[in-house]
């Protein structure tokens, strides 16, 4: 149902548009890799309703005078893919060239550019466009036809300026993520190399540690270093089974659970349990050794691929540990234990219990754990508020954009966005 005093017009009687090109290949003089070139967007090149200030590749100047007649696309113009990836929006930042998988659109006088570009992004092309051998596309005819819902141009710009509020917030949280990011990893160098007590650092086979510290092989603090079940998951079942997916930044996390049906005996001896250590024993080179602690008391097994690493936490901090683990440094210097297939890694328990970490005392390891630890909630609180503001903008475009929700009901005081402090 259409709202009151809403139209429906077809996409070519609202906005002009223009396909771009792409300068033929196997012409050298057309391309150019240094930055002095012609800026030339691909569908790559747009992120989704980002401003694109720059480009992966240029063109030369004779391709520009040749190929399109020294017309650039202003700065601010509109921009859609129709070919591949249908329906993806972004707005120039600079002026540039594009290709044929692109048009530019020129909106009537009285639509507001935001507004069309954030209603083109919600459309439904799959009922439209044409399956071909290199990919999906529309052509101009359906283009052309596109449906687009129209209120009276002070509602669509209200509507556009609420999908800009939320997305300047979501922009927020993200650079408020990253720099949490940073600054984990700077402050984790300053831990591992220099600690907390001001102490002169001594030279160690993996860098610089206070002179107190000592170097240990993790199996002399272990009480168990534990190969998991070799047993395939199933959707259903009686217990879950934690495998390598369930590692996310140093914390096992219950998503993507499969389960499985074993008997008392077998959940007793691969049960996880708070402060163990889950050690991605196989994987990719890039993603072996990776490490996550468990934060939860549940009856819960864990996957062949893992090992499960228990401690004396008298001796060993597991949170140390976890985050030591985790760290770029020793992240190096596990992949050097590693032995290398056609397309997996392995690191055995064997040389993980020999795998040296300088060790400070208890009570520095518990305050270095803490001090990662707060850094860390931080990083999850951005995280999620992230994740809950492109939830929002997901359902907020879909029902402004029908009119389920009208922009003047609406109040976001809540999530104005204020510069996040890290």
């Amino acid at each position: 149902m259409i709202p009151d005093g809403w139209t429906v017009k077809r996409f070519a009687e609202i906005a002009r548009y223009k396909a771009g090109r792409t300068p033929a290949r196997a012409n050298t003089e057309y391309w150019r890799k240094a930055d002095d070139g012609v800026p030339w967007a691909a569908i790559s090149d747009m992120d989704e309703f980002a401003t694109i200030m720059d480009t992966k590749e240029k063109i030369t100047q004779t391709a520009f005078d040749k190929i399109f007649r020294r017309q650039a696309m202003p700065a601010g113009t509109l921009i859609m893919s129709f070919k591949l990836t249908i329906g993806r929006i972004a707005t120039l930042g600079i002026d540039a060239c594009h290709n044929e998988a692109i048009i530019s659109i020129f909106p009537n006088p009285d639509i507001d550019q935001r507004y069309l570009g954030y209603f083109l992004a919600q459309v439904d092309y799959n009922m439209i466009q044409d399956r071909q051998v290199k990919g999906n596309t529309l052509n101009q005819e359906k283009i052309d036809r596109i449906e687009i819902w129209l209120p009276p141009l002070s509602e669509q710009s209200s509507i556009a300026d609420i999908l800009d509020l939320v997305r300047r917030s979501m922009h927020i949280q993200e650079q408020a993520f990253i720099s949490s990011c940073n600054l984990k990893r700077s402050v984790m160098h300053t831990l591992f190399t220099r600690g907390l007590r001001g102490e002169a650092q001594k030279k160690t086979e993996i860098g610089p540690m206070p002179q107190s510290w000592v170097m240990r092989p993790i199996g002399e603090y272990a009480q168990q270093m534990q190969y998991g079940l070799s047993i395939r998951g199933a959707s259903q079942g009686r217990y879950p089974i934690l495998r390598m997916n369930c590692q996310q930044d140093g914390k096992v996390l219950l998503r993507d659970l499969q389960y499985v049906d074993i008997d008392d005996k077998t959940i007793n001896a691969y049960r996880v349990r708070p402060n163990d250590i889950l050690f991605n024993r196989t994987n990719s080179f890039e993603l072996v050794g990776r490490t996550a602690i468990v934060e939860f008391d549940m009856d819960i097994v864990f996957a062949s691929y893992l090992v499960r690493i228990s401690v004396h936490g008298g001796k060993l901090n597991a949170h140390f540990l976890n985050h030591f683990l985790n760290w770029e440094t020793a992240q190096c210097e596990l992949k050097k234990l590693a032995s290398r297939g056609v397309s997996q890694a392995n690191i055995s328990v064997g040389k993980l219990k020999g795998f040296a970490m300088p060790i400070p005392k208890i009570n520095e390891q518990r305050e270095i754990a803490a001090i990662l630890e707060a850094i860390d909630r931080k990083i999850g609180l951005h995280r999620r508020k992230r994740a809950l503001l492109d939830d929002l903008f997901k359902a907020l475009l879909h029902k402004l954009m029908t009119g389920a929700i009208r922009a003047a009901d609406l109040d976001l005081s809540a999530i104005t966005p204020v510069q996040s402090n890290t």
